[in-house]
């Protein structure tokens, strides 16, 4: 694999501050969050598919993807575990990996023949609803997996940070500019899984970016701990990774 499958560091973090301003909205059967930019600001044709960490769509997700609109993205996070993620920070006993086969009550699997419709879902509704012609999207730890998955459906242009169940041929199979955040400490991403993933990478041809933090764990770009100095400038900077390696290869 070109990373580990998810742990617990998966589902623990630090709920930010802030008040969201994009809308609910159905897409097929599955609900979204979606952030819209000025129009006067806004890439003409272009959008960010947001494909989160398990913790889903919620706080720190919604205001990421107000962030890339107010960038002049739109943005469409997606509900990947159709109405059953993960909380934050989840009790003693939560078994992971139960979840990921069975669901909350054992019966909505979270595995890849029932994530994968979903995208395929968001990127048609983005396409046809929305008159998408460049796809972006955005993958944070559970989400990087399908964005490597999903070149042949409609990504043009990818970004990860701190993946996790990415196998190497999933990775191998994305013929698009890809960009990384990696965290210097992290058990499902780290260095002799960074380092393959830079060989596969380097032998796909396409532009790469692989960027380390240090200082940080798995998570960071997304739940990290904003009062930390060196936590939040890792987030930051993770987030500016992906929008500048959008305004260079999707625009």
């Amino acid at each position: 694999m070109a990373s580990n499958p998810p742990g617990q560091c998966c589902t623990v973090g630090v709920k930010h501050d802030g008040e969201a301003t994009g809308t609910e909205v159905k897409v097929g059967k599955y609900i979204g969050y979606l952030a819209t930019p000025d129009p006067a600001k806004a890439h003409k044709d272009t959008t960010i598919l947001y494909l989160p960490d398990i913790i889903g769509i919620w706080q720190n997700s919604k205001l990421m993807a107000d962030q890339f609109a107010a960038n002049g993205y739109l943005t469409l996070v997606i509900d990947l575990f159709n109405g059953d993620p993960v909380s934050l920070n989840p009790p003693a006993g939560f078994d992971l990996f139960t979840w990921l086969a069975k669901g909350t009550n054992g019966d909505n699997p979270h595995t890849k023949e029932f994530v994968d419709p979903i995208v395929v879902d968001a990127i048609k509704w983005l396409q046809t609803e929305k008159g998408v012609k460049k796809l972006g999207a955005v993958g944070y730890c559970f989400g990087a997996k399908y964005v490597a998955r999903h070149f042949k459906t409609g990504i043009n242009v990818g970004y990860m940070a701190h993946p996790s169940f990415v196998d190497e041929d999933e990775l191998q199979g994305f013929k698009a500019p890809l960009s990384i955040s990696a965290a210097e400490t992290d058990s499902i991403f780290p260095s002799e899984k960074r380092h393959r993933s830079e060989v596969i990478l380097k032998e796909g041809g396409q532009p790469y970016q692989i960027n380390l933090y240090s200082g940080v764990v798995h998570g960071f770009a997304v739940r990290g701990d904003v009062t930390d100095k060196q936590q939040k400038f890792a987030k930051e900077q993770a987030f500016y990774q992906a929008v500048q390696w959008f305004d260079n290869f999707l625009i």
